[in-house]
């Protein structure tokens, strides 16, 4: 198995992106089923305060958060296994 001291440098870079991506995938993936759901976008931090109830902020941050964090897991994972095919081919004798 390769652990974080052997895993290749491109392994890394590519499981950073990955993560990335998928990340702000999630994040849009919210906000368009908030939209449909709500009516309108769910609240960012930039928004009028004035306008804005507690509860959506509440409510959009623990959805969007989830989301995130499932999609980066899964991503990671992903990548990870992906990782230790590469590493585990790279050892093979030719």
């Amino acid at each position: 198995m390769a652990d974080d001291d052997t895993q290749s440098t491109l392994a890394k870079i590519t499981g950073l992106a990955v993560a990335g991506a998928v990340a702000w995938l999630a994040s849009k993936a919210v906000d368009r089923v908030w939209q449909t759901a709500v009516g309108h976008k769910p609240p960012k931090p930039e928004d009028d305060a004035d306008d804005i109830k507690i509860g959506e902020v509440v409510a959009a941050a623990a959805i969007t958060s989830a989301a995130v964090t499932l999609a980066r897991v899964f991503a990671t994972r992903g990548t990870k296994k992906f990782a230790q095919r590469v590493d585990k081919n790279r050892r093979l004798p030719r």
